[in-house]
């Protein structure tokens, strides 16, 4: 098995893994998720998205793309945990922001609203989960998918 695709498919699966961890928290706990951490649920799913892109299209440009698009997809998930840690927090609401309105434009929340409703403010879902705040692990995993995007898109043939 070549090492990209071993990457990409630990993109895929982590990605998947991240929202099916994320929705045990929220029904099982009883996390609630603010905007924020909903748009990063699905920041976590295109990035799969790509990576499964990756793994069909197994020439070396086409896998080159995938994991320019994984780079991205993680670059903004790690732009919107840091966003949520650092400045959403500390707000009392998350109305109308910009992840509430990404999400909105979407449709996701009508589409799938298990999945991608906001059901707290952003200060009342800062939580901690092992003693780490919650968006930090998310941080930690976006910031391994673009290091996995890294190797595959300066070595698509490894």
């Amino acid at each position: 098995m070549r090492q990209a695709d071993v990457l990409l498919g630990g993109v895929a699966l982590g990605g998947v893994a991240a929202v099916a961890a994320a929705l045990v928290t929220q029904y099982t706990f009883g996390m609630q998720p603010c905007a924020w951490c909903v748009l990063q649920r699905a920041i976590f799913l295109a990035a799969s998205l790509a990576a499964v892109i990756g793994l069909l299209w197994r020439w070396a440009p086409g896998r080159r793309v995938s994991a320019l698009l994984v780079a991205a997809f993680a670059a903004c998930g790690a732009a919107a945990a840091l966003w949520q840690h650092f400045v959403a927090a500390a707000a009392a609401s998350c109305d109308l922001s910009l992840a509430e309105r990404i999400v909105a434009a979407l449709g996701l929340d009508e589409r799938f609203p298990e999945v991608f409703t906001a059901y707290a403010s952003c200060a009342d879902a800062a939580v901690k989960l092992l003693g780490m705040p919650y968006e930090f692990w998310s941080l930690g995993l976006f910031l391994l998918m673009l290091a996995a995007a890294a190797r595959v898109s300066l070595r698509p043939r490894l």
